[in-house]
């Protein structure tokens, strides 16, 4: 179907839930804003999410679900309110899809999701175990007619986030120097690789690179980043409490970054700054990082590799069984791929002009 842009006024993205698949929403926007260069377009998440989208240039306002004090039924007669011409739900749950079927657009489209299809004016075939996370998005604009002028995503970076990562990186003597972030969280415990694996990682980079080594950190993982900054031999400081965008900040001020497939992995990557991404239980064909140089690494000897458990059953040998050179090995090749793509003036020790869109 090919709308009319006349009847385009105002339009809704739903994306909900977590960090990344958020992020990875974001490639709609420009082509949307493209299309429809004078519609309001606005973007539906939850509130931890929101960050995630706050200050793109292509959305005018980012409503935000709290799904501990807001009930269904306000979220509906909030999206109704708005009067929406067009909604595109990217999620595709139940909430979303109701959502979507009770705001009263012209045109609703959505994924052949068991009994949601039916809530949608234009239903798009998922692909979701056939294409990339970023693919199966714009499926949702090739089915409406809207044009793809751009396939990456956006995480937006404020001045102060920014001035907030420069104050850390200058009171910690960073400037300058090349600086390798570690993140040991994820989502599920099952994609994350563990902390003695990274400690003895964190050595050898600082050793081998002559690196400055930050350990990242979010909600309910402080204790993890303490015990691998504890463990290590060098010297590795721990980035202060932060939010979204002060995290975006220090990780495009960062030279590189490895970790596990999570919200700050493909953070990283939007920003631009080179990633090593761990995975197991997930596959990086569907899920892996887009934006910046990046090298992937498993445990290749496994077969169950993208079996998608959020709990092994078999103790986990994709990370536990992922040895640190094998990982380190990885890391080398990133810097291969990195020191090929700066310019001429840049020595190894520096850090690329990263990108904010």
């Amino acid at each position: 179907m090919r709308l009319n842009p006349i009847d385009i006024k105002k339009i809704l993205v739903i994306k909900l839930r977590a960090i990344g698949d958020v992020l990875l929403s974001t490639v709609v926007l420009r082509n949307l804003r493209a299309a429809y260069p004078d519609a309001q377009i606005d973007f539906l998440t939850e509130v931890l999410s929101r960050n995630v989208v706050e200050g793109n240039p292509d959305v005018d306002s980012v409503v935000a679900f709290d799904n501990k004090n807001q009930s269904g039924i306000d979220l509906i007669l909030s999206v109704r309110r708005r009067k929406y011409d067009l909604i595109l739900d990217l999620f595709g749950n139940p909430r979303s899809a109701l959502v979507t079927y009770l705001s009263g657009a012209r045109y609703r489209v959505g994924y052949r999701f068991k009994w949601r299809q039916y809530c949608y004016t234009v239903v798009v075939n998922p692909r979701g175990g056939e294409v990339h996370n970023t693919e199966f998005n714009l499926d949702a604009l090739r089915a409406v007619g809207v044009p793809i002028v751009e396939s990456s995503t956006c995480f937006p970076i404020d001045r102060s986030a920014d001035s907030f990562a420069q104050r850390f990186f200058q009171e910690h003597c960073l400037l300058g120097k090349f600086v390798v972030a570690l993140n040991h969280g994820g989502g599920w415990i099952s994609k994350r690789w563990r902390i003695p694996q990274f400690s003895a990682l964190g050595d050898l980079v600082a050793e081998r690179y002559d690196a400055k080594i930050l350990v990242i950190w979010g909600p309910g993982e402080r204790s993890a980043a303490e015990q691998i900054q504890r463990s290590m031999n060098a010297k590795a400081i721990l980035i202060p409490p932060c939010d979204l965008k002060q995290l975006a900040a220090i990780l495009r001020h960062s030279s590189a970054v490895i970790t596990n497939d999570s919200g700050p992995m493909h953070i990283a990557a939007a920003v631009g700054t080179p990633v090593v991404a761990i995975f197991g239980p997930t596959r990086p064909e569907l899920q892996g990082p887009v934006g910046a140089v990046a090298e992937i690494v498993r445990n290749e000897r496994l077969l169950c590799l993208g079996c998608n458990y959020t709990e092994c059953p078999i103790g986990n040998p994709c990370m536990e069984e992922l040895a640190v050179n094998t990982v380190f090995a990885a890391f080398q090749r990133l810097m291969i791929k990195r020191n090929s793509q700066l310019p001429h003036q840049h020595n190894e020790t520096e850090a690329p002009k990263n990108k904010i869109c």
